[in-house]
Formats: structure tokens, C-alpha cells, sequence
């Protein structure tokens, strides 16, 4: 929150100093005979001598002043340190006196800022009258767009803060909004700023800009490329989202702004024209070349996910562990039965580490090839148990539907764990291995029990060799096309993973 309200105070720091910035860099440019003949027609109209600096820069900046130190003093004293704190008396007679003085400050610069033009009000009365009602139109609506902002921040902080921070996608949208928020924002106080209608003109097209370009680039543009493709919903969407925009903000102008009727359908021709002309192009500009940099990032991950993958899963398969519990088993079987089972767990070692050597380098292979090296990977580990009648292997294998395709060792490692943490010597043990396919969907489950392994063990907290990788690849194989899930307990393991394998 600390930082968050670094980041307020930066934001309206820089955009008050844009502000006067916009509004003195005229004077670096200009003499001020030509501001006086820029801003001065309408006090000439009525007869009356304009000073440049005594009715339009002075009154200007204290426009710009008054709603800075207002902000401020609401937004960093008032709201936190008063009425959040429910110290309801000291909070409103602070919140009075605050609107008082900007009541009083913005009348008094409107009535400098129109030089009490006599031709338009007719009488002293009038003008004050004018300049007191304007004020008020200006506190009051200052006022609810306060409110809508502190609605919006604790709706932020409610229901997206924590999403935000935890989820590196939603970090990557926040750090977009305001970075580009921010560019668009500066430039339209820097074109604006030396316009007398600046605040409503920053009013109407910030939040327009802004708000458009945001959903073309993250809903409109990636359906049209990644989900229909049709170029006639395309233009509906974007059509209906630039009207619908500019007619709502020109309504809002209408109904704030005293006497406005009449920039109505400028003001939303205009505001479609910059939405087509401009936002659009950029928006599609920056979603195509940030796919572009996506694709050439996640094929560079995809390739050196899978050659770590291959490299991890080469050396848990042939490490000392592995080889020493397989020439052991067949050491063992041949002391038993010469022939049969010995011939049968070498054939099977062969199968497994052929496939190490051949198809484990193609980024695909069909399903049969990765289930029949899970089966003669199991009826290994079944050879190495099978003198132990206390630990039981079911193995359910329905692959008359996958036809399919996937990247190779996706699967291994789940059943790797298992065996290695789910099988006890001394212990019931229990390990259940399911597979089945659909036209889609591949469905895998591998449950097992747990042991408590001795304290000297340097594997007791792993998690098994491949796990973590394997979790890396599928987020980089299969994105939003697959589902893993990881329950465990002390006496239990359970996975259960299901894959979108629809080519």
C-alpha cells in the first residue's frame, strides 16, 4: 500500500508539472504581444484590456494548483488518517474546509480567468453569480470523480492486488496499463495544455484512448487472431466499442459541462477518427510484435526446456541408483530362472534405453511409443518386487482411443516418483497407474503410497527426479491446454493430469 501510494503521489506530481509546464512553455515561444492577440479576442470583443499573465496564465495554474493540493490533502490526510480511521468529525469539518477553499480558489480564478465581461453578464451580480455556480459545477464534480477513483482503488486492492502480485501475467498487464496509460496521458497534457477547454478535452479522450486501446489489444485484436478469424466480427466489435466509448464520454461532457451542447458531435467525430486512425493502428501494431517476441520466446524456452529435460531425465534414468537396482534385479532373477524372466528384463532395459537414444529427441511421438516405455518401465520395477507379496502394482491401461501425439517423457516422471517413494521393503506398499484417452484428452492418474524415509536419506525431502521439469514443460508444451494436479498427504501421493492432445 506504502508503495502504491509512492506511486499516486508520482503520477500526480508529473502530471501537474506537465500541466504547468504546457502552460508556461508559450511564453518561452511566443513575445507577449502575441499572447496577448492569442488569448485576448474575447476581452477585445467586449472592449476590455487583457493581461496575459493576470487572466489566463495566473488563473490557469491556480486551476491546476488547487486540484493538485486538493487531491493531496484528501487523498493522503483526510481519507486515511480521518475517515478510514472513522474520526468522522474531524475527517468532514476537514473535508468542508478543504471544498471551501476550492469553492473560493476556483471562483475567484474563473473570475479573472473571464475578466468579468459585462457584455456577457450584463451585471456585476450576474457575473458573480456565473462564477459562484461554475465553482461549484467544478468542487461538486471534482468531488464524485474523487469518490469514483477511491471506489476504483479499493475495488483494485480487494479483488486484483493479490492476483497481481502472485500471477506473472497479470503483473505483465498492470505493468502495460501504466506504462502506456502514462505515455498517452503525458502527451495529451503536453497537446492539450495550452488549450482554455484543456481538462475537458483531457476528460473526454484520455479515458476514451486509453480504455479502447486496452481492449483491442487484449480482447478484440487476440480473438480476431486466436479464435474466430472472421474480419466481419472484427469490424461489429471495434465499431460498436469506438461508437459506444465516444457517445457515452460526449453524454457525460453534455451533462457536466455547463453549456457544451453544442461540441457534442465534434466532439465524438473527432474521438472516432483518433479511436480508427490512431488507437487502432498502434494497438495492432504492439499485439502483433509483442506475438511475435511470445512465439520467438517460448520456441527458445520449449528448445532449451526440452534439451534440460532430456539432459535431467538421462541422468536419473542412468545414474548409479537406477543401474545398480536394475543389475541387481537381473543379478538376482538369473540366480532364480536362468532363461526367462533374465532374457525378459534385459530385452525390456534394451527397449528403454533404445528409446532414450531415438525417439526421446523428437518433439513429438505417437502415444503408443510413450506407453509402451512406461510399460517396460513398470514391469521392470515389477521384476525388482516381485518376490515381495506386501507390495501391490495396479496397472490400468485403456489405449484404444490415443491416437494421438505427444512430446516424449511428459509422462515417465510421474511413475518414476512413484516407485521410488512409494515402494517399502518393509511396508504395505501400494502403487495405481491409470491411462485412457478420448478424442481430445489424454487422462493420466498415478497415485501411490508414502514412507517415511530415514533421516539420513539425501532424497527424503525431493519431490523425485523430473517432477519440477516436467510441471516447466507442460506450461511450455501445452499453455492453457492442459490441467496437473498434486495432492499428497503423509501416507499418500496422488496425481492427476489431463492433456489436450487434439492436433
Amino acid at each position: 500500500m506504502d508503495q502504491f501510494r509512492k506511486l499516486e503521489f508520482g503520477v500526480a506530481s508529473g502530471l501537474a508539472l506537465l500541466l504547468l509546464f504546457g502552460l508556461l512553455y508559450p511564453s518561452v515561444i511566443y513575445n507577449v504581444f502575441e499572447l496577448q492577440q492569442i488569448y485576448g479576442r474575447k476581452f477585445a470583443q467586449y472592449d476590455q484590456v487583457f493581461d496575459y499573465y493576470i487572466h489566463y496564465l495566473l488563473p490557469s495554474m491556480t486551476r491546476i494548483v488547487l486540484v493538485y493540493t486538493g487531491f493531496l490533502a484528501v487523498n493522503f490526510v483526510i481519507v486515511p488518517r480521518f475517515l478510514e480511521q472513522k474520526r468522522w468529525w474531524g475527517g468532514i469539518s476537514l473535508l468542508a474546509l478543504t471544498g471551501l477553499i476550492f469553492f473560493l480558489g476556483m471562483m475567484i480564478a474563473g473570475s479573472y480567468y473571464n475578466g468579468y465581461l459585462f457584455g456577457v453578464y450584463n451585471t456585476i451580480q450576474g457575473a458573480h453569480t456565473h462564477f459562484a455556480k461554475s465553482a461549484f459545477i467544478a468542487t461538486l464534480f471534482s468531488g464524485v470523480l474523487y469518490v469514483v477513483y477511491y471506489f476504483v482503488k479499493q475495488t483494485y486492492f480487494n479483488y486484483l492486488h493479490e492476483r497481481i502480485l502472485l500471477n506473472p501475467y497479470y503483473r505483465k498487464i498492470a505493468r502495460e496499463v501504466l506504462i502506456i496509460s502514462g505515455i498517452l496521458l503525458a502527451i495529451m497534457a503536453l497537446i492539450f495544455s495550452d488549450s482554455r477547454d484543456a481538462f475537458w478535452l483531457m476528460f473526454y479522450f484520455g479515458p476514451i484512448i486509453i480504455g479502447v486501446a486496452f481492449i483491442l489489444y487484449y480482447k478484440i485484436i487476440p480473438d480476431f487472431k486466436l479464435v474466430h478469424h472472421n474480419q466481419r466480427v472484427m469490424i461489429r466489435d471495434v465499431a460498436l466499442l469506438v461508437l459506444g466509448t465516444n457517445f457515452l464520454m460526449g453524454l457525460i461532457i453534455r451533462a457536466v459541462r455547463h453549456g457544451g451542447a453544442g461540441t457534442f458531435v465534434p466532439l465524438i467525430v473527432f474521438g472516432v477518427l483518433i479511436c480508427v486512425g490512431v488507437v487502432l493502428p498502434v494497438a495492432w501494431f504492439l499485439y502483433v510484435s509483442r506475438q511475435k517476441q511470445v512465439t520467438t520466446v517460448r520456441k527458445l524456452q520449449t528448445a532449451l526446456g526440452h534439451s534440460t529435460a532430456n539432459l535431467d531425465f538421462l541422468r536419473a534414468q542412468i545414474n548409479p541408483h537406477f543401474l545398480f537396482n536394475a543389475l541387481n534385479t537381473l543379478y538376482g532373477t538369473a540366480l532364480q530362472e536362468e532363461a526367462p524372466r533374465t532374457s525378459e528384463g534385459i530385452q525390456k532395459l534394451g527397449d528403454m534405453m533404445r528409446f532414450m537414444l531415438h525417439d526421446n529427441h523428437l518433439t513429438k511421438i505417437p502415444l503408443d511409443k510413450e506407453v509402451a516405455y512406461l510399460q517396460n518401465y513398470i514391469d521392470l520395477q515389477r521384476l525388482r518386487v516381485l518376490s515381495s507379496p506386501d507390495i501391490l502394482i495396479e496397472v490400468n491401461i485403456d489405449d484404444s482411443q490415443c491416437g494421438h501425439e505427444i512430446a516424449p517423457m511428459l509422462l515417465i516422471p510421474f511413475v518414476e516418483n512413484a516407485f521410488k517413494h512409494g515402494i517399502s521393503l518393509r511396508n504395505r506398499s501400494r502403487i495405481v497407474i491409470s491411462l485412457s484417452c478420448n478424442s481430445e484428452q489424454l487422462f493420466f492418474d498415478v497415485y501411490n503410497s508414502v514412507h517415511p524415509r530415514p533421516e539420513n536419506d539425501p532424497e527424503r525431502d525431493s519431490m523425485g527426479i523430473g517432477l519440477n521439469n516436467v510441471k516447466e514443460r507442460l506450461a511450455l508444451l501445452y499453455p492453457n491446454r492442459h490441467e496437473l494436479s498434486i495432492r499428497h498427504t503423509t501416507t499418500e501421493f496422488f496425481v492427476h493430469l489431463t492433456i489436450d492432445v487434439k492436433d
